[in-house]
């Protein structure tokens, strides 16, 4: 007896671990590595295509059928075949009723029809139930194991049955669904992969203005001017001089305004008494492109670092230590060593140092493979806290290095400050209003507020009817 029970349970067994086939219209790329991956998950898979025949390109263990047939043995069919070609289902649509049709295809540019590839393909086959996924992977991620791209599939459809079947399959190959509701997010999943870096267009664009506005202010100051009142070609600055101001210049500036959203954020939320009203477009963006923001200053401090590695072999700076010593010998004089000026050298050159080393910390704690692994807290520390010490030690580097020249009269050329000036601008702004922020009075409110309190509840129903009002 005990013998004939654990064959029935090991026979049950087998069966609930029997994976239902899945159907495939399309032996393209994708298709075709969709089709493997999903074998080697344990799911019999069939071909729906034109030809019949057989192909070296096609899985050993699939078959080959007509899209009929093919239809026939499979409750789930996945549609990789391009927009274009759909015209073939309607004779089929008899055969496809209250099948799960999962569209997989994408477009050549943003909402480049009315509706969605995936509606279209639901007018078209109206007794399916279809189902958005698959867009947003490659066959190249497929076939290499999907370790080295994303892992997240976007998935929507009106029927939350057929939706969970194919997030089922997605979690079979090894990838992360995300349910996006009903078949209307359709068009924004299909707008996502030919997005080229949404989110890196304002970080990117700034920084090019930046880059354009101090790299003709300091030809102005450092090649120009020397050329016109003392006859002095300094053009050879642009290759090396310029570029190596201008790098900590837009780091420094990139890092504050980092931090100068939140400034922004936290004396809109003191104004408002309440946290419960939404910020001002603007700053929502702001906001959501602080990451990249850090990224790109982290590259030009790193830019920084290198065009200073290679100043002491540049033919300049040799001939200028050389034509020094030599003027001393002539003289027969040598000049005493200025602890002022060293202590100043060493600080400005361990402030930057450290506050680089920070920088690099920022950066790392930044990519998803370590911000995954730290809780909340951890990374609010070094993201908050760290990074206000980073954007403190980088502003004194600046300072330490360029303060000598704020009262000096030569260093106004053409009454222009020298651009180490105009860099400290933005980062004194947020660490002043920083400071002003903890200060008790401020911050003890402040920190009401982000827990829930507000100073008027009627201004916020009031704003929030106001928000909702003009969302319908």
């Amino acid at each position: 007896m005990n013998k004939n029970s654990s064959n029935i349970m090991a026979l049950a067994s087998n069966i609930s671990n029997k994976r239902e086939a899945v159907c495939i219209f399309g032996t393209g790329d994708f298709g075709r590595a969709l089709g493997h991956k999903l074998i080697q998950s344990g799911y019999p898979v069939v071909f729906g295509s034109r030809s019949t025949q057989t192909s070296s390109l096609i899985p050993k263990d699939a078959e080959v059928l007509s899209h009929a047939e093919a239809s026939q043995k499979a409750a789930i069919i996945i549609i990789a075949i391009q927009r274009q070609h759909y015209n073939f289902l309607t004779p089929l649509a008899e055969i496809l009723r209250g099948k799960v049709l999962v569209d997989i295809s994408n477009n050549l540019k943003i909402n480049q029809y009315p509706e969605s590839n995936a509606e279209y393909l639901a007018q078209l086959v109206p007794g399916a139930k279809v189902v958005k996924a698959f867009n947003t992977v490659s066959a190249w991620a497929l076939q290499s194991g999907t370790l080295d791209a994303s892992r997240q599939v976007f998935v929507c459809g009106d029927d939350t049955e057929a939706k969970q079947m194919v997030m089922d399959i997605v979690r079979a190959l090894g990838l992360t669904p995300l349910d996006q509701g009903s078949l209307l997010a359709a068009q924004e999943i299909e707008n996502y992969p030919l997005q080229l870096f949404p989110m890196w267009k304002f970080p990117i664009l700034l920084s090019l203005g930046l880059t354009t506005f101090f790299f003709f202010y300091c030809l102005v100051r450092d090649v120009i001017y020397p050329y016109v009142y003392e006859n002095k070609d300094f053009s050879f600055f642009i290759a090396i001089s310029i570029p190596n101001r201008i790098c900590p210049i837009l780091a420094l500036i990139l890092l504050a305004l980092v931090y100068l959203p939140g400034v922004f954020a936290a004396i809109i939320q003191l104004y408002r008494g309440t946290k419960y009203c939404r910020f001002p477009d603007w700053l929502d963006k702001w906001m959501l492109c602080r990451k990249q923001l850090g990224l790109v200053a982290l590259a030009f401090a790193s830019l920084h670092v290198l065009y200073t590695l290679i100043i002491p072999t540049r033919s300049f700076v040799r001939w200028r230590i050389s034509s020094q010593t030599v003027s001393q010998a002539l003289n027969n004089k040598t000049e005493p060593l200025n602890t002022t000026n060293a202590w100043l050298s060493d600080s400005y050159l361990a402030l930057g140092i450290l506050g680089f080393f920070l920088f690099v910390l920022l950066g790392i704690t930044s990519l998803p493979s370590v911000s995954n692994n730290v809780n909340w807290r951890e990374f609010r520390f070094v993201q908050s806290k760290l990074g206000y010490l980073t954007l403190v030690l980088c502003t004194a580097h600046t300072l330490v290095y360029g303060g000598k020249w704020f009262l000096s009269p030569s260093s106004y050329r053409w009454y222009l400050p020298s651009a180490y000036m105009l860099s400290l601008v933005v980062p004194c702004i947020v660490l002043v209003a920083k400071f002003v922020l903890i200060f008790p009075c401020l911050d003890k409110p402040l920190t009401r507020i982000r827990q829930g309190w507000e100073r008027n509840p009627r201004y916020s129903e009031q704003s929030n009817y106001v928000i909702n009002k003009s969302a319908v």
